[in-house]
């Protein structure tokens, strides 16, 4: 569908959440060149497709993302209305109580500060006090060493590794780690989600 206009009918969700000076609003094709400037090998690192290199590439990227089932995709948006990447719920059941939370990126200049525990604490708080749900997964690739820590500072519990489990975007098999919280641990996780947000 590379550069076409989308239906309406193709964004698969109308969920805005917002809180702690961010807005996650559905990813929309309007997206795609703000953020196309936020992507390099680094920030797209774990992701299964290869770097978008134009603008029709990371188009189809989103329609890809808000078309999968089961899938919401976001944009993170900061407090002065800039995009600052992108987040998903996705494999999301509720009949089994589970989502996954994924397919992240953000740009450089917001690595490392509030931006990803904000983020995580309105989807955390959106699955468990919103949805009702038992268990939160995340995942990485197991050479992806600095999304393994940024999952792991969430407070979410490392639960193993699917050996030769995915294929990167450059064509290499990796294995891919995997995390979760469960109900029962969310109000400690919620509770060092927001003296970090404190902190910052």
């Amino acid at each position: 569908m590379s550069g076409g206009p989308w239906s309406t009918r193709e964004v698969e969700h109308d969920l805005t959440l917002t809180g702690h000076g961010l807005t996650l609003r559905p990813l929309a094709p309007d997206d795609a060149a703000e953020l196309l400037a936020l992507v390099d090998a680094a920030s797209w690192q774990g992701f299964t497709s290869p770097v978008p290199r134009d603008e029709d590439a990371m188009s189809d990227w989103i329609h890809a993302s808000v078309t999968t089932p089961a899938k919401l995709a976001f944009a993170v948006v900061g407090g002065g209305g800039e995009l600052r990447g992108t987040t998903s719920f996705y494999d999301l059941s509720r009949d089994q109580g589970r989502v996954e939370v994924g397919s992240t990126l953000y740009g450089r200049a917001w690595w490392g500060g509030p931006t990803n525990p904000a983020a995580k604490l309105l989807l955390f708080t959106q699955a468990f006090d919103g949805w009702g749900l038992e268990r939160v997964a995340l995942r990485a690739d197991a050479r992806n060493t600095r999304s393994l820590a940024a999952i792991e500072r969430l407070g979410a519990v490392r639960e193993g590794a699917l050996r030769s489990h995915r294929v990167a975007g450059d064509g290499t098999r990796g294995d891919t780690v995997y995390f979760s919280v469960v109900a029962a641990e969310w109000p400690a996780v919620r509770a060092g989600l927001e003296a970090r947000l404190a902190r910052a």
